[in-house]
């Protein structure tokens, strides 16, 4: 079950940011997670949004470079070892975690991890194999 991340590049300036939040903000998009990887000269902003293709639109219409990635979500153990137990599973099977970050709110007593994996299918399979729980999109709305 793959989510949509939105990834956008930003001029590492001074508001960048409270553009992209504000414009999303007024236009009724909901930010549910996201992450920064920045530079000195501009950082790309990574977002789990309620209505991410519209928010892509609107943020090219505004000059902004903004593209739609496929992610895991998965619900980790909220305990020590939670997180190792699942990267194992992961490193087992021979599937790289190109990068991940934490959600904003917790579903349920599990912390929710965002994952870009190189192979995402195969990725998913693994997961659910293992019953590692997955998040999908019907469930943004309960977070």
């Amino acid at each position: 079950m793959k989510l949509i991340q939105i990834s956008v590049f930003l001029e590492n300036r001074k508001g960048r940011l409270h553009d992209v939040c504000s414009l999303l903000g007024n236009h009724d998009i909901n930010i549910r997670a996201l992450t920064i990887a920045e530079s000195p000269e501009f950082g790309i902003l990574r977002m789990v949004v309620d209505k991410p293709k519209d928010a892509v639109d609107i943020l090219k219409r505004k000059g902004f470079i903004a593209k739609l990635t496929d992610i895991v979500a998965v619900e980790v153990d909220d305990r020590p070892g939670g997180l190792a137990h699942i990267l194992q599973i992961l490193y087992d099977n021979s599937i790289n975690v190109e990068y991940m970050y934490g959600f904003v709110e917790k579903f349920s007593d599990k912390a929710l991890l965002v994952f870009r994996f190189d192979s995402p299918d195969k990725a998913i399979l693994v997961l659910k194999k293992n019953k590692i729980n997955l998040v999908g999109a019907k469930h943004l709305g309960k977070i």
